[in-house]
């Protein structure tokens, strides 16, 4: 490990999100490489990819440059959390929106089509300000990552940290919606 990583990790384990990014932009691509290998599957990928990172983060005070490299640690970390996400896909219902909606001239599926937009639209109110607008800036005006990094002045680790934060309670409020807990009379 050279003197760089060494600084790199102490700034991480400082709770440096500069460090993170720096991190992200050096390994990002070689995690979701490792990650892809695993599920089989881009967009699930990237979403692994994203989780191996935020839990970087969360476990950045564990990390020991004197007992392993950058590139094993989040080999170990790809793949426990890229294992661990296909058994849960493959316990999880379909999320509507990952679907899409088809344009269709029947009424009754224009009605479906708004009070789902209803519903996402209330899940979203939900969040916080923070979480909303980034889940906004990607998802209904079409931005990269890094382009809402850029926008609004934060970190590319801070954006994709709000977005996975955002993403993990939408599903969770979703699946509440759709699978109410049952009332014992």
């Amino acid at each position: 490990m050279n003197d760089y990583e060494r600084e790199l990790a102490r700034r991480l384990r400082h709770g440096d999100e500069e460090a993170l990014a720096e991190l992200y932009d050096r390994y990002g691509s070689w995690v979701y490489g490792l990650a892809l290998r695993v599920v089989h599957d881009p967009h699930l990928a990237q979403e692994v990819t994203q989780d191996v990172f935020f839990k970087v983060w969360q476990h950045r005070k564990t990390y020991d440059p004197q007992r392993s490299k950058w590139s094993t640690w989040l080999l170990v970390i790809t793949r426990t959390t890229a294992l661990d996400r296909l058994r849960r896909e493959q316990r999880r219902p379909a999320w509507p929106w990952d679907e899409g909606l088809e344009n269709s001239p029947d009424e009754t599926d224009t009605r479906n089509a708004r009070e789902l937009h209803l519903s996402i639209r209330s899940l979203l109110e939900r969040l916080p300000p923070e979480q909303r607008e980034v889940i906004e800036l990607a998802f209904f005006e079409g931005y990269t990552h890094r382009q809402i990094a850029e926008r609004l002045g934060l970190p590319l680790g801070t954006v994709k940290t709000r977005l996975r934060l955002a993403m993990d309670k939408l599903r969770t409020w979703w699946r509440e919606a759709e699978n109410p807990p049952s009332s014992k009379a």
